[in-house]
């Protein structure tokens, strides 16, 4: 098998570690995006949910939906998390059906 695997430790981890993992990257985002994007804050105020009630994977289900329309309503860059300075490309879509939507990438 070898070739076919990029990152041995991450690829063949076991299912509860990579549960653990995946929750512990929520945690971050979600600490991350609210207080510095003012949509995603809000959202979560809307529901009454705080950056603590989000421990594990298993709280995903928590957290309210983004849809199309959202990121129509927040054109073209109200749901960016980092500041128009660090990104260094921006991609949007056709906007066929609706208004453009924007998704902005860093470097990193």
């Amino acid at each position: 098998m070898k070739g076919y695997i990029w990152n041995e430790q991450m690829e063949t981890q076991s299912f509860d570690s990579l549960r653990e993992l995946q929750g512990q990257r929520l945690v971050d985002c979600v600490r991350r995006i609210y207080g510095t994007v003012p949509f995603y804050t809000e959202k979560m105020q809307a529901i009454g949910l705080a950056p603590d009630d989000i421990t594990s994977i298993d709280d995903l289900k928590k957290l309210p939906l983004t849809d199309k329309q959202d990121l129509r309503d927040n054109y073209p860059f109200g749901t960016f998390a980092v500041p128009m300075s660090r990104i260094v490309r921006v991609h949007a879509s056709s906007g066929t059906t609706g208004k453009q939507k924007v998704v902005g990438y860093t470097k990193e």
